[in-house]
């Protein structure tokens, strides 16, 4: 097959795979609401929901490894794999679209919370849930669907990043720990503070790689995490909750 079809194929093939794959995330983000999470919230367990939730990860990750093998599978990418100079760094296409593709994500959210009256559920429910039912709002299905929508976004940023690393069962393991260090770092109710946070263990990893030693390079941001854990537990960015007793 001539180079020009077979990447024309490749283009084809990634794009129409994305509402599939957004699909998918969708039925596994409300099926984990619904078999792990809203058992655990009905007995009020505070620590039910995050054992299930982990537990089910497990199950997810041997029915993969299982179906597809634990061997790791190159992603073919549907942008020109050939370095750019951006700024006098060479950057490859697909790790813009990922920088663009989280923006657009962040700012999605962000609006949907903010000016829509199903975001505003969303945040209402998250604030206090007991409220929020009183005001009438059904708090079990938000939860699902933010449960859902979680899930939906998580395929998005697998398939941006695929590409980019080799495919399997546990690439998000690490990816995963890093995003939610830079959610900590940034603030959990903060868009803007989550893509500062992101910045900023970027730039302290790679600062660490290139001065020190890339064996060390996951330590500064974990040093930092730590940091902000002790001195502002909800993040640069974020706004402390307080609750009347």
């Amino acid at each position: 097959m001539p180079l020009r079809a077979r990447f024309s194929k490749i283009c084809s093939t990634y794009w129409l795979a994305l509402p599939i794959v957004g699909a998918f995330g969708l039925l596994q983000g409300a099926l984990v609401e619904r078999i792990g999470v809203r058992p655990a919230i009905k007995i009020k367990s505070e620590f039910g929901w995050i054992m299930s939730t982990i537990a089910l990860g497990i199950i997810f990750k041997n029915v993969a490894e299982n179906i597809w093998g634990r061997d790791d599978l190159r992603f073919p990418s549907p942008l020109p794999e050939s370095p750019m100079k951006v700024l006098g760094a060479n950057v490859l296409p697909m790790e813009l679209l990922v920088v663009a593709g989280a923006v657009l994500m962040m700012l999605a959210v962000e609006f949907f919370n903010r000016k829509t009256i199903y975001g505003k559920a969303v945040v209402a429910t998250f604030n206090d849930r007991d409220a929020a039912k009183l005001m009438g709002i059904n708090t079990g299905l938000v939860i699902t669907f933010s449960y859902a929508l979680s899930s939906l976004t998580a395929s998005f940023a697998g398939m941006l990043i695929a590409p980019l690393t080799l495919t399997g069962a546990t690439m998000g393991a690490v990816l995963g720990l890093k995003a939610f260090a830079v959610a900590i770092i940034g603030g959990l109710t903060s868009g803007m503070g989550i893509i500062v946070g992101g910045i900023i263990l970027g730039v302290a990893e790679t600062t660490t790689g290139f001065y020190i030693s890339t064996g060390y390079k996951d330590v500064p941001g974990l040093v930092l995490l730590l940091l902000v854990l002790a001195v502002k537990p909800a993040g640069l960015f974020g706004k402390s909750a307080i609750k009347k007793v």
